[in-house]
């Protein structure tokens, strides 16, 4: 008598659980690089990271409120806070707002897109995760899209060398901090705590950071009171924020960080593609072929099973 083989159980990745927060996220931050422009000008950046954070936090808390989940931590709830507050909340985002004064909003998008190496590397170090070798060909593949669109887009920049090595370097950075912040989601400490109180004090904690360095570099608050600005405020704290992270960090608590780091291999391509639409970006053949490289690596690499460790 002949054993039935089991039927091939379908990644956790690649089910509707994950795919649909994964969608709205990448469209959320596809987005967000065209709102962040306008950001800059009259008011300072890191008054502007502030600004979002703080209604961001707010609107996290009205929201673990309503859900009647208690706010109050422990002291190492208010430690963990804190770190993802410098991480993601202070560090992260002063140096994405201010590369963009230097190089182009789909530069430092595409750059960004590098995240999955970090976010593996130190999986692998603290959680002991591992890449199969499928995630591994996903990975290849959608870093080779990544090149193609990254020297599409360092082709695109209207600056001098030395400056785009300025507005890379703040970039890497900021990518940096932001895996730091994303690995820690996937760490037992952060399953520990409710998910929106913890991001809703992390966020005010940050906009406190962001407003006490920007107090302290470029002086006493100063506010766009054009409506594209309070309307861009409200959608990167609320939208790009508040929504964003809780569905990003549940994505990372459920298949870690690794396989998460996916979306941004994917914003680039929304990016582009709502700018094709809104700024009358011009697709080359180079930018498509890296583009439709990003995607295949995406259904590789999300169609992988999380080998043993």
């Amino acid at each position: 008598m002949t054993t039935p083989v089991p039927a091939q159980e379908t990644p956790r990745s690649a089910t509707l659980g994950v795919l649909v927060p994964f969608g709205i996220v990448t469209l959320i931050w596809g987005s967000t690089w065209i709102v962040i422009r306008d950001q800059l000008g009259v008011v300072p950046p890191t008054w502007s990271v502030a600004y979002r954070f703080g209604v961001g936090g707010i609107a996290m808390l009205v929201w673990a409120l309503l859900r009647r989940e208690s706010l109050r931590l422990d002291a190492r709830g208010w430690g963990f806070a804190a770190v993802l507050a410098l991480t993601q909340f202070c560090l992260n985002f002063n140096f994405v707002y201010r590369a963009e004064q230097f190089v182009t909003s789909g530069l430092v998008a595409v750059v960004y897109a590098l995240l999955i190496v970090p976010n593996a590397t130190l999986a692998r170090i603290f959680l002991g995760q591992r890449m199969g070798r499928q995630l591994l060909v996903g990975s290849g593949i959608a870093m080779a899209g990544v090149a193609l669109l990254f020297v599409h887009e360092l082709r695109q920049a209207a600056a001098d060398s030395d400056t785009v090595l300025l507005g890379m370097g703040i970039t890497l950075a900021g990518v940096l901090c932001a895996s730091v912040a994303n690995v820690m989601q996937a760490t037992k400490a952060a399953k520990r705590y409710p998910m929106a109180p913890v991001l809703g004090i992390a966020m005010l904690m940050g906009a406190a950071m962001d407003a006490a360095f920007a107090s302290a570099t470029v002086g006493p608050p100063v506010f766009d009171w054009r409506w594209a600005y309070v309307a861009g405020i409200l959608y990167l704290a609320i939208f790009g924020s508040a929504i964003a992270f809780a569905l990003y960090f549940g994505i990372i608590r459920a298949i870690g960080p690794a396989k998460a780091a996916y979306n941004g291999v994917v914003v680039p391509v929304i990016a582009m593609l709502l700018s094709t639409l809104f700024e009358g970006y011009r697709w080359s053949l180079m930018a498509g072929a890296g583009a439709l490289l990003v995607l295949a690596g995406l259904v590789i690499a999300l169609s992988a099973r999380r080998p043993n460790r």
